[in-house]
């Protein structure tokens, strides 16, 4: 069994989270302002580079399987600090998995069970969860079943889920907001055969893009301040400075993530150019929705088919992001079309059929709020204890969780991630969700006021587990809560 942090250090740490908590709100309140439109902030912004999207998207390498036996396929990554270069010129220390900013991607097959050897040469405890995953809670990466410095254990994903865009994290509690920040996230996508049928575009063509934020200091040094949302002024993208990708005249399949740990994004792409919503946290939706813009809060993950073959040979489209406070962080990307190329690929009108959860039997409600006078964030008016049971599930239950923000002076967004399981989110404020929300979710947003709504059922995991606000320097003060599935 993994050993614990020793008590008195996180009790060091919880005291030192309260009082960075109280500055925080303010720096909070930058996130949802940014939502709505409604202030713009002075802070410093984006390093000078070298040009506007100078650098070339950075793919995320494949990671290899060390072997494979049988039905399984193996895997090893060590998270350790290195340094990259992000800035021009400038080597900047980053906590990795594999060496590399962000971690290698991890290539799954449903059917085909992974077994992850984590390897912690790191300096504090760790523990990777699979966002998204359906895994027994002895798998999940849940914040007390951590990693010692020095030690590794191995992870089992049976990979029996639909085919999704997942990612991975540190999840050791106080500390991972700090560690995702630095670096500590990859992803991970689980094909299904089952769905190569459908013709969507495939390997080259199929491109994963996670979006993040940074500060960096004089010296091209990251800078973590807890809550500092507001100086978070450089975007990445792959772990790169906003950057420009060269496609072909064709149809792309586009895995957007957010892995900030608070920003948020609604991304449009030119003017106005189509693109076609085929898949959200779960996988796909069961058809295709055309929209010219959508939102992507962290932990969120939104699939998009775009056909470049509709824009000559030689157009340039930015990709933007009509919430950024400043400019630095309003242009995340540039798509350039270089080429002419044949396309065989297609989206059909039918991708999945909707998750059947069956008829609800037990009702919860969920708050989020801000104590100011604690300086935590709280669930239900309580802070995070890992000893206590907040919520008994039975399992197979289907269940609705009304989840409402009450955090409207100061106005402060939060979102919901539900470990083991996906849902559907049923309304917001009693009327229908974008489009984006409309496909199997596991993170579900609430700003300031929000009433949302969802269906859930637990269906093939017991054990003790967590719910917790993906704004993680929120989840890290105090946002999370236990909840026991019994059979």
């Amino acid at each position: 069994m993994p050993t614990r942090h020793d008590r008195k250090t996180a009790l060091s740490r919880r005291d030192a989270l309260k009082l960075a908590a109280t500055g925080a709100v303010a720096l909070t309140l930058a996130a949802c302002e940014n939502a709505t439109g409604a202030t713009e902030s002075t802070a410093t912004t984006t390093p000078a580079a070298t040009g506007p999207f100078a650098p070339a998207l950075r793919i995320p390498q494949i990671l290899k399987p060390t072997h494979t036996s049988g039905d399984t396929d193996y895997y090893a990554l060590a998270a350790k600090t290195t340094e990259t270069e992000i800035l021009p010129g400038v080597r900047t220390k980053v906590l990795t998995y594999g060496d590399t900013l962000p971690g290698p991607t991890i290539k799954a097959t449903r059917g085909r069970t992974v077994v992850l050897t984590q390897y912690n040469s790191h300096t504090e405890p760790i523990s990777t969860h699979l966002h998204g995953g359906h895994v027994p809670v002895s798998q999940d990466g849940v914040p007390w079943d951590t990693i010692e410095p020095g030690k590794d254990r191995d992870y089992r994903y049976p990979n029996t889920q639909p085919g999704a865009t997942l990612w991975y994290h540190d999840h050791s509690h106080m500390t991972e907001a700090e560690h995702v920040y630095r670096g500590l996230a990859g992803m991970y996508l689980l094909d299904d055969p089952a769905e190569q049928t459908l013709g969507l575009p495939t390997g080259e063509y199929d491109v994963p893009i996670m979006l993040r934020d940074a500060q960096f200091d004089d010296a091209g040094q990251l800078v973590f301040t807890m809550g500092g949302f507001k100086d978070r002024k450089t975007l990445l993208v792959n772990g790169t400075l906003p950057p420009h990708f060269e496609v072909a005249a064709r149809k792309y399949r586009l895995r957007f993530l957010n892995s900030a740990n608070e920003r948020g994004f609604k991304l449009s792409l030119g003017d106005a150019v189509p693109m076609q919503i085929i898949g959200t946290d779960g996988g796909l939706v069961p058809a295709p929705i055309t929209v010219t813009e959508f939102y992507l809060w962290p932990g969120e993950r939104v699939e998009v088919v775009v056909d470049f073959a509709a824009h000559p040979v030689g157009t340039q489209l930015v990709l933007n992001n009509s919430i950024g406070e400043v400019d630095a962080v309003k242009s995340v990307m540039r798509f350039d079309v270089t080429r002419s190329a044949t396309d065989a690929s297609v989206v059909p009108a039918a991708l999945r059929p909707a998750l059947d959860l069956g008829a609800p039997t037990v009702e919860r409600q969920l708050v989020f709020k801000f104590d100011l006078a604690m300086g935590m964030y709280l669930i239900d008016g309580k802070m995070f204890d890992e000893n206590r049971i907040d919520q008994r599930i039975a399992l197979g239950a289907t269940e609705i969780w009304t989840i409402r923000n009450d955090d409207l002076k100061p106005s402060i967004p939060h979102n919901m991630h539900l470990h083991l399981t996906h849902f559907t989110v049923l309304d917001r404020n009693g009327k229908p969700v974008d489009p984006a929300e409309t496909g199997p979710k596991d993170t579900v947003t609430t700003l300031p006021g929000d009433t949302v709504r969802i269906k859930v059922k637990f269906t093939e995991n017991a054990g003790k587990t967590v719910y917790h606000c993906h704004l993680l320097d929120h989840s890290a003060m105090g946002m999370m809560a236990v909840m026991e599935i019994t059979a």
